[in-house]
């Protein structure tokens, strides 16, 4: 807090908040682990909603671009696993599982066998789309 101002934050003439990377880090943690709208968040600190929604903004982007070259081919660290959402649920035959792909596909598998199949299915995709990204 500063004292002269009993501002949260430092800000310059034109109402701009200014914060080392460090603190802004911080303050986007903080954000995150409160659980409040950004409007009452940004309320609550000192800072002009539109500052805040631009740093969330940022960091979003920040992370996209480090996971997507984490996950290219030869890249350091690369990934060779993806998220996806997959539910179990029951059927007349027994126990089905059901795994969401990107783009509204989905495989429905009722037996061990059919699990080994759609995991050299998810494979061949995914070496797929990594070659397209490579052209």
């Amino acid at each position: 807090m500063n004292e002269e101002t009993g501002q949260l934050l430092k800000v310059d003439a034109a109402g701009r908040v200014w914060a080392s990377r460090e603190r802004r880090e911080s303050i986007l943690d903080e954000f995150e682990r409160s659980g409040l709208p950004a409007t009452k968040f940004a309320a609550c600190i000192g800072m002009k909603y539109p500052t805040l929604a631009s740093w969330v903004q940022k960091r979003r982007r920040q992370r996209e671009r480090n996971l997507a070259g984490a996950g290219a081919p030869g890249a350091p660290g690369a990934a060779t696993l993806r998220w996806v959402e997959a539910t179990l649920g029951a059927s007349g035959a027994g126990c089905v599982l059901c795994v969401h792909l990107p783009g509204g596909a989905r495989i429905e598998m009722g037996d061990a066998a059919q699990v080994a199949l759609a995991a050299q299915l998810l494979r061949a995709l995914a070496q797929g789309s990594e070659a397209g990204r490579r052209c």
